[in-house]
């Protein structure tokens, strides 16, 4: 899949421009939004390409002529003219140490100009020296949170985001469909269980041309090379960077391999000694009775049913009491994308979304949202361009004139992503969010805090009357930086006790509050809110992986208050 690849050199590319004299703004905000589309755009760009070339690509939002160019440049040439010729007058990688929270690309660009640092490596060689806190602009406290950073980045254990390796996963699927050489193929292991993180992929199939299968796949554009290839297992190395497994197996013994390679060590180990207390002998090749009979049927539901149990969602399957739920019969139906009316955290070209008010409506509504919250930063959020009460009040008037031009189709809700400021209180003043449907509150600086004063801070907001959803709670970003340190069961409780519902944001690289986190919170009688955190028209179809994340927390939909029609909903927030 091309999107990865392209992405970053666009990123890069935004990070180059930026050192370069004069104005570059535009240009900058050009790349990052292209980039920003490849990076959540599920269908790769090579077969888009191949089916409308390049005015296809150009449908793709925040692809002009220019860069559907480049797009197409690279995938005919392997390379792409403006990024190597920019990356001879910065030889860094920007994409690896703008992962160290704090680094942007003025001061990689500085390392680079003082120290020829040009990679993580190279900077963690240069703190091991101490020469970064003899560097003006920097010092003692910046050489500590840089190696605090790169500690960060090495404990990922070469783990990738789910939301990366899921959608290489399905264009591998797509293409073994297209090529009707196998009967069945879907996702297994850790991917299936929709876990934050993957270290391989697993894909399981079944075939009466296995060794076809095999061929097939060692020829996917997706593959760097084979590693390992027998007569019904490949494992091959994915350019993206990432090893996958692809097993090909009979029909009849589909449904048991995919219940013993989709659920964690632990699961499976309780499923089969409930197998073995029945008489039966289960691995991935069935379910057998002692005369060797194998008595499951193609899918797996049939092993369940088998042993007297209820099948579970995949993302349950992790031994935290789902075996013994599905054997009483008491399995709860959990949360699902269908159950999912609305999103209510979508930023927009006010602040440091891609796309207008209008664009993000309108997309919302194509995939079947009821409705969705504008909420743009708060002034706070320089940075992100956020907006002070002035231009908040003319924003929210833009709100209303786009839900007269949409008449009923989508409701559009006002709101805002407020700052939690250091002391505890809101960065809008009470007559700005008094003008809104709800707010959602975060924090966004002030990040290492003391975990008694941060506590304090976040519950301190809690209890202003404002502050509806909390967003990304624990303001982690997965193996980049640290949740920020506060007691948790202090703030789940402050939350159930001040009606604030708390957030699973659905971008990949947050899944925040995570599963145990959510787990923790339903002790309290938390409420959730499931919502994708979007930049762009794109982002609003990562609903899938909040709803996934809530459904490994065993979240209910009565819990979750984006399942709600729109004005109940409102009363809710009235509350």
């Amino acid at each position: 899949m091309y999107n990865p690849q392209i992405a970053k050199m666009f990123e890069e590319i935004a990070s180059m421009l930026e050192l370069e004299e004069g104005d570059h703004r535009f240009e900058v905000l050009a790349y990052r939004k292209a980039a920003l589309t490849l990076e959540t755009t599920q269908e790769d760009v090579a077969d888009i390409y191949r089916k409308e070339g390049i005015k296809g690509l150009m449908k793709l939002p925040g692809v002009g002529k220019g860069l559907a160019g480049k797009i197409e440049e690279f995938m005919a040439k392997g390379r792409m003219r403006k990024y190597d010729e920019m990356k001879r007058k910065y030889p860094i990688d920007f994409q690896g140490l703008m992962k160290i929270q704090g680094m942007g690309a003025k001061k990689a660009y500085k390392l680079y100009a003082n120290l020829r640092i040009k990679n993580v490596d190279d900077l963690k060689k240069a703190i091991a020296q101490h020469k970064i806190s003899g560097l003006e602009g920097f010092g003692k406290k910046s050489e500590e949170e840089m190696g605090k950073g790169i500690a960060m980045l090495e404990s990922g254990g070469g783990r990738m985001l789910l939301g990366l390796a899921l959608p290489e996963a399905e264009s591998i699927i797509a293409r073994l469909k297209e090529s009707r050489l196998v009967d069945r193929v879907t996702i297994a292991g850790s991917a299936r269980r929709m876990k934050e993180t993957v270290g391989d992929l697993d894909i399981l199939t079944s075939s009466r041309e296995a060794q076809r299968v095999m061929d097939f796949i060692s020829k996917m554009p997706e593959v760097e090379r084979v590693i390992l290839m027998g007569p019904t297992k490949i494992t091959v190395r994915l350019k993206i960077g990432l090893n996958c497994d692809i097993r090909v197996v009979d029909d009849a013994s589909f449904g048991a391999a995919l219940q013993y390679f989709t659920g964690n060590k632990d699961h499976n180990v309780k499923v089969r000694q409930i197998a073995i207390k029945n008489g039966y002998k289960l691995n991935e090749y069935g379910l057998f009775d002692k005369r060797g009979k194998n008595l499951a049927g193609p899918d797996e539901e049939s092993i369940y049913n088998r042993l007297d149990m209820d099948i579970m969602d995949p993302e349950m399957r992790e031994d935290r009491g789902e075996v013994e739920l599905s054997l009483a019969h008491k399995l709860p139906r959990l949360v699902g994308l269908s159950d999912i009316r609305g999103d209510l955290h979508v930023h927009t070209n006010h602040s440091d979304g891609a796309h207008s008010i209008m664009d993000m409506a309108n997309y919302a509504r194509k995939i079947g949202r009821q409705y969705i919250g504008i909420t743009d930063h708060s002034k706070s959020e320089y940075v992100a361009h956020g907006m002070d009460e002035k231009k908040f009040v003319k924003h929210l008037d833009e709100i209303d004139k786009a839900n007269d031009k949409l008449d009923g189709s989508i409701r559009l809700l006002k709101s805002a992503e407020v700052d939690i400021l250091k002391d505890g209180g809101l960065d809008l003043d009470d007559k700005t969010m008094d003008m809104m449907d709800y707010r959602l509150a975060s924090v966004h600086t002030s990040l290492r805090m003391g975990r008694q004063e941060m506590t304090k801070r976040v519950i301190k907001a809690m209890e202003s009357g404002y502050m509806s959803i909390f967003a990304h709670p624990t303001d982690r970003k997965i193996n980049e930086r640290s949740p920020i340190d506060m007691d948790l069961d202090k703030v789940f409780e402050a939350a159930a006790d001040n009606n604030v519902i708390l957030e699973i944001d659905g971008a990949p690289d947050r899944l925040d509050l995570n599963d145990e986190n959510i787990l923790k919170a339903k002790r309290y009688g938390a409420r959730f809110s499931i919502d994708t955190d979007s930049h762009s028209m794109q982002n609003l179809t990562l609903m899938r992986y909040g709803v996934s994340t809530a459904k490994r927390g065993w979240v209910l939909p009565g819990s979750v208050v984006n399942t709600l029609g729109v004005e109940r909903l409102l009363k809710e927030f009235k509350k």
